[in-house]
């Protein structure tokens, strides 16, 4: 009779599940295949709904992309003013997650879960300020699309051809308490884009041209509908489990597989793998280890791994079970993860017994809700299979069978003479027992036979207890005759009391000793996680990594780290590391996130296993294992074990770095604010002496007589406190644009003006050279700060004079494109140093740090500054035929036409 009665763990971790799930917000998803399908419409109808039940609604933040319709149903909700958020020198406006909070609604809407929060805001991403709502309470609803989940990103950009950068973890959409599916056919989206009701006309036409393609958007739909089905069905799960329901709902086609011992147990997985390619559904192969099954020769354990490691390569879910009767296990799996379809093999060659039902009849009788399907095993593979098992053929090489059969025999001989014993024991005592004392002295040695032996040696101790006891201490002695028929009676009572007893015995043996390998298992992982969360280097890390997998895999471990241009560096040094790890196939298991070596498909020829780390965020490392029996890697069970203990070695490894980069953050950021406050400090107090020093200098040669030969000393003086004062002014400049007080005065400007303010401020530095401008005049306008921008290109024309001979020319070109304007700067010195293009714009780098060129190193440090604060870039290079050329990038933007400033001057 089965127990139904449920687990009480399993009740108290619901009842506190469900305490949890009270004091927390209810999030709800309306998902879409892609943007334009209405999720973001869907969801202000829900809401108007629900406002005029009476349930407070607030708006967070909601993007209509200028849809009129959508827009309309944005009127009569209460609306959250967003937050502005200062970002180089631009304004943005966010979700105040703050505000939101304080005003604590019943239901707050907030669109784009996706999106990634502009910098300086208290979350990277949207989804983790949704987390913050919900923890306090909020009911959250949200939209996103499918390609914005984090597992099906990559398969997206394989369909699309384009990469979505703003992604959601998978774990947020599955415990999301309600998923609502906002679809619509590919043709009716095409048609509203045409209308212009998704994107603007231009963005429309560019839209289907590249991700709008029809074929794009049958897949996305399709993916969309499929993980919302997997999500429905994970729910179906929890609430069959919750309730404990039995039978099963056949709402999804699914398969199960049993495999057995022989070795026609691949031809069994590959006919289901075809089955459930066919039919297009998952399907779960599993083995089952009956106490009968627990004492198979290495031979055929390696040969049910193989069986396995081939299902889960098909694609299936792998378990190995232990249960004391097949048919119920079977029946039970299926049950519990709501398979409908049952595959089995069936014998050709073995007939149906009457005592001995096969096992598809045993399935069927235990779960008639079962579909149960049988493929035809050949029974030519049988035969020879077990002709070659009973009589192993030693001149083939096959010891290890031939090793097995002392070991076989060795528990019924231990049995048979703990039988022998008690019968000895009894000789001189049987005089003073009764007989009813002397069998339980017999059922005792069955016990004890069972405990240490297993099921068979206590059939073997039952049998042999009755005989002895009728032929020893039964009258007539010596003898099998029976002289008082009620001692049958007895002998067959005793039979089935010592049989049972042997049987339950070994199975609750077996399920200990399963239960303890669990526990053990369990331990372990728990002690190696405790020890992670304290470590604090990758040393430690891998310290921690050999000892686990030396005791549970008893394997030799290397932990490999890899760089921040993602190369595997060698292994961390601990003591006895495996031998001849190779960098190559470590990078490959890096660079693919797939494990290679033995036993895979990649190498399999190595004797060493590489397991990647996969992180969160990133793959973190390699762990290379080197096991002394490698086939404890191959079972299912023991792949999971490894698998979890790579999870945990990489979370670890990117907490460590993630600790590394916060430390080093927080020192460089006080090291900057410390250099920027020193900055300021020493400009400001040079700048008055040297403004006095240019006055007396300048008031000494206006008042020494002509012909004092003091004249030249007095120049000197004078251009050497203005080429300090100059310096001092570059600092200034450069504290005050790393501080953020710098605010661009934007307008726009023509290239031409900017490039001629220029050349005439550095009139007097660029008197003995020769300037070549050329500058197209279909140069469009500019939206800049021409001030700061002049400021570029006086140290850009100063940085060649500096490093170039008297005499050579400099040149300044302009060219634009489609959506910018560059502006070159070229001379023809001796260039750059090789391999330091982009180091000379740091802070304090100079091009020719030995010579005697004046400087400090912060011109270029300053252009750099003030090109990207008005959003462009600039870099250097060496000239093919010599010199330096700086090329400055700006994006060309859209300038006001001559009816829009003639409109704001009339105003």
């Amino acid at each position: 009779m089965t127990d139904t009665r449920p687990n009480p763990d399993h009740l108290l971790a619901r009842l506190k599940q469900a305490q949890a799930r009270a004091q927390r917000g209810k999030l709800k998803i309306f998902f879409g295949a892609s943007a334009g399908v209405g999720k973001t419409y869907a969801m202000l109808s829900a809401a108007r709904s629900f406002k005029q039940q009476g349930v407070g609604v607030l708006i967070g933040v909601i993007e209509t992309h200028g849809r009129a319709e959508t827009e309309a149903l944005v009127e009569g909700l209460d609306r959250l003013p967003l937050k502005e958020v200062l970002h180089r020198d631009r304004t943005l406006k966010e979700f105040d997650l703050d505000g939101a909070l304080t005003r604590k609604p019943q239901l707050i809407l907030v669109d784009e879960l996706a999106h990634s929060n502009a910098p300086g805001s208290r979350h990277p991403k949207r989804w983790q300020d949704v987390e913050e709502l919900l923890n306090a309470g909020i009911d959250v609803w949200s939209t996103m699309n499918v390609q914005h989940l984090e597992s099906l990103n990559d398969v997206v950009t394989g369909i699309t051809g384009i990469r979505v950068w703003e992604t959601v973890p998978d774990r947020v959409f599955d415990e999301t308490d309600e998923v609502v599916i906002v679809d619509l056919p590919p043709e009716e989206l095409l048609k509203r884009l045409k209308e212009g009701k998704v994107y603007l006309p231009q963005q429309a036409e560019r839209a289907v041209r590249n991700f709008f393609r029809k074929g794009n958007l049958i897949a996305l739909r399709e993916l969309a509908l499929r993980r919302t089905a997997d999500r429905v069905d994970d729910d179906m799960l929890q609430y069959r489990s919750t309730l404990s329901v039995a039978p099963v709902w056949q709402t999804r086609e699914s398969l199960l597989v049993c495999i057995g011992p022989d070795e026609r147990s691949e031809k069994l997985v590959r006919g289901a793998a075809r089955m459930a390619a066919q039919l297009g559904v998952p399907w779960h192969c599993i083995y089952v280890e009956t106490p009968k099954l627990q004492r198979l020769p290495d031979a055929t354990r390696h040969r049910i791994l193989r069986a396995l490691k081939l299902a889960e390569d098909a694609g299936a879910t792998t378990a190995t079970l232990a249960g004391h009767a097949l048919a119920k296990t079977i029946a039970k799996y299926a049950h519990d993860h709501n398979l409908s379809r049952v595959v089995l093999g069936r014998d050709t060659a073995r007939k149906a017994q009457h005592w001995r039902p096969i096992l598809a009849d045993a399935v069927g009788a235990l779960a008639v809700d079962l579909d149960l399907i049988q493929i035809a095993l050949p029974a030519n593979e049988r035969g020879s299979n077990e002709r070659g098992s009973r009589k192993p053929n030693l001149a083939e090489g096959n010891k290890d069978e031939a090793a097995m059969l002392p070991k076989r025999w060795r528990p019924y001989l231990w049995s048979a003479a703990a039988c022998a014993l008690v019968t000895l024991l009894m000789a001189p005592l049987h005089f003073l027992l009764d007989t009813a004392n002397i069998v339980m002295l017999f059922l005792l040695a069955v016990v004890f036979v069972a405990v240490r032996f297993g099921r068979g040696p206590a059939v073997m101790a039952a049998f042999m207890s009755v005989g002895a006891f009728d032929f020893f201490y039964v009258a007539p002695r010596y003898a099998f005759s029976v002289s008082d028929a009620q001692y049958l009676l007895t002998f067959a009572v005793m039979l089935i009391v010592a049989l049972v007893i042997g049987q339950l015995t070994a199975g609750l043996k077996f399920q200990a000793r399963v239960a303890t390998l669990r526990e053990e298992r369990v331990s372990a992982l728990y002690k190696m996680s405790r020890d992670l969360s304290g470590a604090l280097m990758a040393e430690q890390i891998a310290e921690i990594a050999g000892r686990f997998l030396r005791s549970e895999f008893e394997s030799r471990s290397a932990l490999m780290v890899s760089d921040l241009n993602d190369r595997v560096m060698p292994a961390l040094p601990q003591p006895d590391l495996p031998n001849g790890i190779d960098l190559g196939i470590a990078q490959w298991a890096f660079d693919h996130a797939e494990t290679a070596g033995y036993g895979t498909d990649t190498l399999p020829g190595s004797p060493l296993l590489y397991v990647p780390l996969k992180a969160p965020m990133r793959v973190r490392g390699i762990v290379v294992l080197e096991p002394k029996n490698p086939e404890r890697l191959l079972g299912p069970e023991q792949r999971r074990l490894l698998d979890t203990c790579a999870s945990l070695l990489a979370i670890s490894l990117e907490r460590v770095h993630y600790v590394n980069v916060a430390q080093s953050t927080t020192v460089q950021m006080e090291s900057e604010r410390l250099r920027h406050s020193l900055l300021a400090a020493i400009s400001h107090d040079l700048r008055t002496p040297l403004a006095a020093l240019v006055g007396m200098a300048d008031t000494l040669a206006l008042s020494r007589a002509p012909g004092d030969p003091q004249g030249e000393m007095l120049v000197s003086i004078r251009e050497s406190a203005l080429r300090m004062n100059a310096q001092v002014n570059n600092l200034l400049d450069m504290a005050r644009l790393q501080s953020g007080q710098v605010h661009l005065n934007l307008q726009w400007q023509p290239l031409e003006e900017v490039v001629g303010s220029a050349l005439r401020s550095m009139m007097g530095a660029l008197e003995p050279r020769r300037v070549r401008v050329d500058l197209p005049d279909d140069l469009p306008l500019l939206n800049i700060d021409a001030v700061l921008f002049e400021r570029v290109l006086c140290n850009l024309l100063e940085n060649a004079v500096k490093y170039t001979p008297p005499g050579s020319p400099i040149a300044i070109s302009a060219s634009s494109s489609s959506d910018s304007v560059q502006l070159t700067v070229s001379d023809e010195g001796p260039g750059l140093p090789k391999g330091r293009e982009a180091t000379i714009f740091e802070m304090f780098e100079r091009g020719n740090k030995e010579g005697a060129t004046p400087g400090v190193g912060l011109g270029l440090a300053i252009c750099r500054a003030i090109v990207e604060a008005h959003g462009g870039a600039i870099h250097g290079e060496t000239r093919a035929q010599g010199g330096a050329r700086f090329t400055i990038e700006l994006q060309r933007g859209t300038p006001p036409s001559i009816d829009d400033i003639e409109g704001i001057n009339d105003v």
